[in-house]
């Protein structure tokens, strides 16, 4: 099999497997004793904290360590949508319909069964949140606004230093999930003017299951989930110290190899993208070929199912993704694809094919040889 779903997640790093090794049997104690078990383990927390801090830019104290991305951006928008409602009174919360469903489901959610209004922001149709998007749809009773720094879905990279400063100036909180994007995009919360910024490991190198959330100084946030008071009271349980060791080293790693890692796979995913443009008959990309994440390459293909030519995929010995990872077995487009206007007929023939540092140029051409029958083949088929 020829791994091509990087976006999904990826394999972890042996480097960062032998940081994680000694705590989960030598170095086995709760952060929380008070005993020499207990302060090694807190240790090796506070010292990943101040590896993260140091990628980001930001002091220790504004790391927050969660469970995963998606629980990132879950403390993040309800944490502050409750703070703001309670502080100001706002109650309008800004995203966009590309965004993860993380983001997505939670603002249903919390306009469900809090309260909250939601607006949702138009994207261009290459999936893209513009600053001037977000200038008219602030108002005086916007809480938050949440946009994503690059799309899972379709690749492309919003200008969120843009929006961040939109934000600043008007006093309005921003949030961005920053889970694919953190793979091969700069981090630096100062420069980038964020308030908050949502982190998953496994996108890079780390294990499944740990997360991150940069929170500015000064930020309101209301915890969603409570007990003891771990990681500064705003995310109670006991920390998962392996886990977090992970996260800092696999985080370290990206930011040192991020250059050359990006060198090795553009060049591959512009193959990709040129040659299924020009071989492939009723194909076009989805988001913008320029503003994109340097390993994503996204395609919809005329009068397909995506699904089945997955499956035809994954029998030639490819994996490959319809989008997101996160499976709903809906046989209808997915949000992303309405958002950027296309068909049905366009929407539902939607590929993603996701590049790491393990790819190798025959792996592409492997690919590229074998997709034009695959998709002449799943249209036959439907």
């Amino acid at each position: 099999m020829i791994y091509l779903d990087y976006s999904a997640t990826t394999p972890v790093d042996s480097r960062v497997v032998e940081a994680m090794t000694p705590f989960f049997n030598a170095s086995f104690g709760n952060p929380s004793s008070v005993h020499r078990f207990g302060q090694i383990a807190e240790a090796s927390i506070d010292s990943s904290r101040e590896s993260v801090a140091r990628v980001l830019h930001c002091k220790p104290d504004e790391i927050i360590f969660t469970s995963c991305g998606s629980e990132s951006d879950n403390l993040a928008i309800r944490g502050a949508a409750y703070a703001m409602r309670e502080r100001t009174g706002a109650n309008w919360i800004l995203a966009s319909r590309a965004e993860h469903p993380a983001v997505t489901k939670t603002l249903e959610h919390l306009g469900k069964y809090d309260g909250f209004l939601i607006e949702w922001l138009d994207v261009n149709e290459h999936g893209m949140v513009t600053p001037e998007i977000v200038a008219k749809a602030i108002c005086d009773n916007t809480a938050i606004v949440s946009v994503m720094y690059a799309n899972n879905e379709i690749g492309t990279i919003n200008p969120i230093k843009e929006i961040a400063e939109i934000c600043r100036v008007n006093k309005i909180l921003f949030h961005t999930d920053a889970v694919q994007a953190a793979a091969y995009l700069p981090l630096d919360v100062n420069e980038l003017g964020v308030d908050m910024m949502s982190l998953g490991a496994h996108k890079f190198y780390g294990p499944k299951g740990v997360g991150a959330l940069y929170v500015r100084k000064g930020t309101p946030l209301v915890p969603h989930l409570t007990g003891g008071g771990q990681e500064f009271n705003l995310r109670a349980g006991t920390q998962n110290v392996p886990y977090i060791v992970g996260f800092a080293e696999a985080l370290r790693l990206t930011e040192d190899e991020r250059e050359q890692r990006a060198a090795h796979i553009q060049p591959l995913r512009d193959k990709i993208i040129g040659t299924v443009l020009e071989t492939i008959p009723d194909s076009q990309l989805t988001g913008d070929l320029e503003s994109r994440l340097p390993h994503h390459a996204s395609f919809a293909f005329k009068g397909i199912d995506g699904n089945l030519l997955l499956t035809l995929l994954d029998a030639a010995g490819f994996a490959c993704s319809s989008g997101s990872a996160c499976k709903t077995g809906n046989p209808e487009p997915s949000e992303v694809m309405n958002a950027i206007g296309l068909s049905r007929e366009w929407g539902l023939g939607s590929l993603r094919v996701t590049l790491g540092k393990d790819t190798l140029p025959d792996h592409i051409e492997s690919f590229l040889s074998a997709l034009p029958n695959l998709v002449k083949k799943a249209r036959h088929l439907k």
